[in-house]
């Protein structure tokens, strides 16, 4: 169960040049033996958003310490994402399933790729072809494994970190030669990853 010694919620508004916006913001109180990374993977956040709220230059924390979290993932969107790396990666190292994790994450970030992980996973090219196949085939309804979660969970918090991997592809599996032209970021089991 996660540790909500100390979260509470802050009203946070602002006014813009358009109208009145409010947006809601958590603060976590720092324990003896917590780290950035564990609060990141506990409550679904990215370390280095945590860092860029509240200032940080460095991984440095202490108890007692109040530290704003953002908004975190929804259950619902770690479900779903935690299905595909199921799906898309079994077999395959676990270092391979974070990285296809990350892979979704940072195409929500990305400008050419939608905004959420649904939209993302779920996102169909103008000739109706699925990004990630198993929303075409099905395989995305069946249950993540406890090592996909995990993964899931990882990358979440190492959100914002690593090699800028936008896609991933098996090459004993596509003929695509689209894909083939892509910078390679990272070979990863039978997965190679690229930008």
């Amino acid at each position: 169960m996660k540790k909500l010694i100390a979260i509470t919620t802050l009203a946070a508004a602002f006014i813009s040049g358009t109208g009145f916006s409010a947006q809601a913001e958590e603060t976590y109180k720092v324990q003896s033996g917590d780290s950035l990374w564990n609060i990141g993977k506990t409550y679904g956040v990215s370390v280095k958003e945590v860092q860029a709220i509240n200032n940080k230059g460095n991984h440095l924390i202490f108890p007692g310490e109040a530290l704003k979290l953002p908004t975190p993932v929804s259950e619902e969107e770690k479900d779903l994402l935690a299905r595909l790396v199921h799906a898309e990666s079994k077999g395959e190292p676990y270092e391979g399933k974070v990285a296809v994790a990350t892979v979704v994450l940072n195409r929500v970030d990305s400008d050419i790729f939608p905004d959420s992980i649904k939209e993302v996973v779920t996102e169909t090219s103008a000739g109706g072809v699925y990004q990630f196949s198993p929303v075409k085939n099905g395989e995305i309804n069946k249950k993540a494994d406890e090592e996909a979660i995990k993964a899931v969970e990882e990358a979440i918090a190492f959100r914002g970190d690593g090699n800028d991997s936008l896609y991933f592809f098996n090459p004993d599996k596509t003929s695509d030669e689209w894909i083939r032209t892509r910078t390679v970021t990272k070979t990863i089991g039978n997965h190679v990853f690229a930008q």
